[in-house]
């Protein structure tokens, strides 16, 4: 998926949004999977999932990093993302629906925090975004 742009702009100008945030908005989005789609759980058996719990915090915050990088290497997110790529393909093994599902949670979390920024243009260029890291993350699963 190519980003154009004005989705490059309004990718970065939408995460600058989020600023500080990112790390809770993360925890929020995971907590948001495990509630709306209990499957997702399975790849964390070893994790405390209640609210607020201070692993489903590190991990948000993991998420957050990688998608902070993520942004500041829009021109070339398989370089930027291939050790998780890696992980996530040959180590983890996590099935690659979960990334549309967190992608789709990450999308609800940012548009209730931060609704005069998400307008119809940002949503989109977002959607097309995380649509890009969940295919490169999912890259290397062929």
């Amino acid at each position: 998926m190519v980003l154009s742009p004005a989705d490059k702009t309004n990718v970065k100008t939408a995460w600058n949004a989020v600023g500080g945030q990112a790390g809770e908005h993360g925890a929020e989005a995971l907590e948001r999977m495990f509630l709306s789609f209990p499957t997702t759980k399975t790849y964390f058996p070893h994790f405390d999932l209640s609210h607020g719990s201070s692993q489903v915090k590190a991990h948000g915050k993991k998420v957050a990093d990688a998608l902070t990088n993520a942004v500041s290497h829009l021109d070339d997110l398989p370089g930027a993302l291939s050790a998780l790529s890696d992980l996530h393909a040959h180590k983890l093994r996590v099935d690659p629906v979960n990334f549309k599902l967190l992608s789709h949670c990450l999308l609800v979390t940012l548009a209730s925090h931060h609704p005069a920024e998400f307008t119809p243009a940002v949503h989109a260029s977002l959607d097309k975004f995380f649509a890009a890291v969940s295919t490169v993350l999912t890259s290397k699963y062929r």
